[in-house]
């Protein structure tokens, strides 16, 4: 399939910043895969001096694919393509020394961030979930917009803010002390590196030449900053984005960063891509006037030519149970009389709650269906459990993964010897895994409690030792030692759900073995590099699974963003659930129109929406 007009001048513009309006359905992955071909077969560029950036591991995996299908593995070696995050924990791979920190750091996950935060508030913030979460947000937000602990103090209006403020100092803290960082941490410390050191933003700027990035209505206040810092005075760069599409400022996504490049780049270059090859006319043109409601800085318009299509279909109903009876009622009917597959359909809503009613009708009707969020890999407990013993081998300060392992399986390690452990480590400034090989600590804890802990910290203190010279066996080691396999099938719902357990573990295995060694693309990687990458990976891809069973998809209009659907069902679609009454009071309709703009473009032949 050639490349039109549009796209064709996308991926030959590479003489100074560039960004390409790409409307939903309008081709933008090819683009960018096109212009990386260009890139290095047209315009010279080695591949290990281009990275590519979106905010997906699955949308960075089709990427990979793709170049790789066009390049051949052999030019595509030493390209970079990753998530944001996945760039940033590179950087601060390569750069730990600068950033003052250790090179075995840890990276805490939202669990690990949870615990942390609600034993440091105690006595700050009272046993109030709700306003835990509000903290955690809170710091997301400071960290998003390059804030550190003392500017969130400075800038605090508030009895609420100062104590958040506090509570983010004292939580610096402990994440410092600890050698670990959290998931903003991947973006905020790259970015206050390279704005504060000259020789490491040059080393970067020269190894990174060319810079391409997806999705960049999405970026937040740190990410922007971080690409301005990349591209520098030479700004080679392509922006592909779409600000119809903005639907993420809820959690700090800032559309206008589109607008800011036309002004920290004077030179800019903007090309449009209006022709859409997903959905039928008829769809694009409720989607025109749907979205012509919101301010424009760039406008465009989406055609197709695919056809004007089926009418779009408006149907009320008198409450929820009501909407779901018909949907359900509806998609039986048409997948008897057009024998289509359950997975061809989907049902779109703006809230999590408005699922359950739809679950209750489709299984009554024993049709099959899957709600999006579902299971990683990596979130698996057997999963989480390995990868909190690799943690502490390679960061021995880690003590949240350290209380995940020291009772799986169960040692007889009881809660009193853990917290007379935890006092004992604390008075001396040490980790609990530290602590527990000092020679006076078998006065605090009782003979068989201290048995316990030191029989289980020397074997791992033997597996550490070994995983410096060989990590591979060490790892095979660990497995077999802790007896995980007989572990499983004690703790199991039955004997096949132990098997299938096993065979991730042995999956995870084979996959850290492969990264460890290495390939003809990608260099052996240390057993830190390994685990670091494989926390990252179970942060980035919570709610995406690999399995394309033959279901009905539920899901969020946020989660629908980028997938299509022969058939949609689009609910709920009246005051109060969309546009949601909170946007309603925020006066913040704009983003409800484009959270509705995404759920049309994801309808390739026939919607229906519903209103009640």
């Amino acid at each position: 399939m050639r490349l039109n007009p549009g796209q064709q001048h996308a991926v030959e513009f590479v003489t100074g910043p560039c960004l390409v309006l790409a409307g939903a359905g309008s081709g933008k992955t090819r683009v960018i895969t096109n212009k990386i071909a260009h890139l290095i077969r047209g315009c010279g560029y080695q591949a290990r001096h281009i990275a590519a950036v979106t905010f997906t591991n699955k949308a960075a995996r089709e990427m990979k694919e793709r170049v790789g299908q066009t390049l051949g593995r052999k030019e595509a070696r030493g390209l970079m393509i990753s998530t944001f995050h996945t760039l940033g924990l590179d950087i601060i791979k390569r750069e730990y020394a600068a950033l003052g920190m250790k090179s075995n750091f840890s990276l805490f996950d939202d669990t690990d961030q949870v615990a942390l935060l609600k034993e440091l508030t105690e006595g700050l913030i009272e046993d109030d979930k709700v306003l835990l979460q509000q903290l955690i947000s809170t710091i997301s937000n400071w960290k998003n917009d390059l804030k550190t602990p003392a500017q969130a103090a400075a800038g605090a209006k508030g009895e609420r803010d100062r104590i958040f403020a506090h509570c983010y100092g004292l939580y610096d803290a402990h994440m410092k002390a600890c050698n670990v960082l959290d998931f903003d941490d991947l973006i905020l410390l790259p970015t206050l590196l390279l704005q504060r050191n000259d020789e490491v933003r040059e080393r970067w700027q020269n190894k990174i030449r060319y810079l391409l990035v997806d999705e960049y209505q999405d970026t937040n206040t740190s990410q922007y900053e971080l690409v301005k810092l990349l591209v520098g005075q030479r700004a080679r760069f392509t922006v592909v984005g779409d600000d119809d599409q903005s639907i993420y400022s809820w959690r700090g996504a800032r559309p206008q960063n589109l607008v800011l490049l036309s002004q920290d780049f004077p030179a800019l270059q903007v090309i449009k891509l209006e022709q859409n090859y997903r959905s039928s006319g008829r769809i694009l043109k409720a989607a025109n006037i749907l979205i012509a409601n919101n301010p424009h800085v760039f406008e465009k318009r989406l055609f197709s030519e695919l056809g004007y299509g089926a009418e779009l279909k408006v149907l009320s109903a008198n409450n929820e149970e009501h909407e779901a009876e018909r949907v359900t009622g509806e998609l039986i009917a048409h997948h008897f009389v057009n024998k289509t597959q359950y997975k061809d359909y989907a049902i779109l809503y703006r809230g999590n709650h408005q699922s359950r009613v739809f679950e209750k009708f489709l299984m009554q009707n024993r049709i099959p269906y899957k709600i999006s969020g579902g299971t990683s890999f990596f979130s698996r407990p057997e999963i989480k459990d390995l990868l909190a013993y690799l943690r502490v081998l390679t960061n021995p300060d880690d003590d949240s993964a350290f209380l995940r392992i020291v009772n799986t399986p169960k040692r007889e390690i009881g809660p009193a010897t853990l917290q007379k452990l935890g006092e004992w480590a604390m008075t001396r400034n040490k980790s609990l895994f530290t602590a527990s090989f000092d020679m006076g600590l078998s006065q605090k804890l009782t003979g068989r409690g201290y048995d316990s802990l030191t029989r289980f910290t020397h074997w791992l203190g033997e597996i550490q030792r070994l995983a410096e010279r060989e990590p591979v066996a060490a790892v095979r080691d660990l497995i077999h030692g802790i007896d995980y396999e007989s572990w499983l099938y004690e703790t199991s719902p039955s004997p096949k759900a132990a098997e299938m357990r096993m065979k991730n573990v042995n999956q995870l295995f084979s996959w850290m073995t492969e990264m460890l060694e290495g390939n003809e693309l990608d260099e052996p990687m240390t057993l830190t590099q390994v685990v670091t990458r494989f926390t990252l990976r179970d942060m980035m891809e919570r709610g995406e699974s690999e399995e394309e069973l033959d279901q009905v998809q539920l899901m969020t209009l946020h989660a629908s963003k980028g997938l299509e659907f022969p058939y949609v069902y689009m609910v709920g679609m009246e005051e109060g659930f969309l546009p949601h009454q909170s946007s309603i009071d925020e006066d913040n309709i704009e983003e409800e129109r484009r959270l509705a703009y995404v759920g049309d473009h994801s309808r390739a032949e026939r919607a229906h929406l519903y209103i009640m």
